[in-house]
């Protein structure tokens, strides 16, 4: 993967939801702009699920550490957080076989089925998480979207968070990513709470200490 000049790059995506990219895993500084304590949850107690994605320990991955940022910050505003490793877990990939009709359950009784979808069902809040390889979610978060297909209509209208790390700069690095990420979140008719989308963070000391590791900690301690 290339490694180009070091950049800032901000944007803000509708009310209430932050995209966040910074030049180099914070070698920048950058404005601020995270929502408003209390006005995702409207002072309710929130269910939160965060799906992990990366096949790397949990002491050397990148985005697990963007994501227990966050949970840090969701825990310390008092909300209940429900973690699923999808890169260890017992998965299978949809088939297509449409058994589900869109609203029951999976052919597949792994842990998708079993441990994961109860909790989204019942969670106000998805928050997907990835290292982005070849400028998309990895092969393990994508399995555990494409299952969504076994629960559409009563996924839909939930809240939603992406977290992402990559060690390219480039300011087309998360360009796919992104975009798909919003467009799921327009077929699902989700509330999209945000973005941190930490480029130039290939190593688990540049993401350690950035600017996207507390940004994370703060949208989930304003949630």
């Amino acid at each position: 993967m290339e490694k180009i000049n070091r950049r800032k790059f901000f944007k803000v995506i509708g009310a209430g939801a932050v995209t966040i990219f910074f030049s180099g895993c914070g070698f920048s500084s950058a404005e601020e702009k995270i929502p408003a304590t209390e006005s995702i949850s409207g002072g309710d107690k929130m269910k939160i699920v965060v799906i992990n994605s990366s096949p790397h320990a949990e002491d050397k991955s990148t985005s697990r550490f963007l994501a227990q940022r966050f949970i840090e910050g969701a825990q310390s505003a008092g909300h209940e957080v429900f973690t699923f490793d999808a890169a260890n877990e017992d998965t299978h990939p949809c088939r297509g076989c449409d058994v589900c009709g869109m609203d029951g359950a999976c052919v597949f009784k792994d842990a998708i089925e079993n441990k994961l979808m109860p909790k989204m069902l019942e969670a106000d809040l998805l928050v997907l998480v990835t290292p982005l390889y070849y400028f998309g979610m990895s092969a393990q978060l994508k399995i555990v979207v494409d299952r969504f297909y076994s629960r559409t209509t009563r996924l839909n209208g939930k809240k939603s968070l992406l977290l992402a790390t990559a060690w390219n700069t480039a300011d087309w690095t998360m360009e796919a990513l992104a975009n798909h990420y919003e467009t799921l979140v327009r077929y699902m008719s989700w509330q999209n709470v945000g973005q941190v989308l930490a480029v130039g963070c290939g190593y688990r000391s540049a993401v350690e200490g950035s600017e996207f590791a507390e940004q994370a900690y703060k949208i989930g301690a304003s949630l």
